[in-house]
């Protein structure tokens, strides 16, 4: 069982986000807290990848076309710290 901090100041962020992102991430919670962040590569849809440049270290996950969720894990104590949730820019 995994373990998820989410930064304190995500939680204004979340109650502005829409509706349908706000239900793919507590999906991509719910399959983290289960399976841990190699469970969200079995789902196609969430398209989690390693960060470059800058966010080297961090991972980030589709939560729709235009939302993304940044976040880092600790392996050896089975944590993972969601450090934000932005639309990405094009």
């Amino acid at each position: 069982m995994w373990i998820i901090y989410e930064k304190k100041s995500l939680g204004k962020t979340i109650k502005k986000i829409p509706l349908q992102v706000r239900k793919h991430y507590e999906l991509w919670k719910r399959i983290v807290e289960l399976e841990g962040p190699q469970g969200l590569r079995q789902v196609k849809g969430f398209h989690d990848e390693s960060l470059s440049g800058q966010w080297k270290g961090y991972r980030s996950s589709r939560l729709n076309l235009q939302w993304r969720i940044i976040y880092r894990t600790e392996k050896h104590l089975c944590e993972v710290y969601v450090i934000e949730i932005n639309p990405h820019q094009y």
